[in-house]
């Protein structure tokens, strides 16, 4: 029985840790050209102040 547990934990661990880590690749959004645009210039606003 305990040889099952470490199987679960050693082989499941990693599949959880890869579906997590793809759930969150696929769910990232990209920015449209008005984001980038507004971002570059907010960008830049911040770092000419300095």
């Amino acid at each position: 029985m305990a040889d099952v547990f470490w199987l679960v934990v050693v082989a499941g661990g990693p599949l959880l840790l890869g579906a997590v880590v793809v759930y969150v690749l696929l769910r990232q959004r990209r920015l449209s050209a008005k984001e980038q645009q507004e971002q570059a210039r907010k960008v830049h606003k911040l770092y000419d102040g300095q």
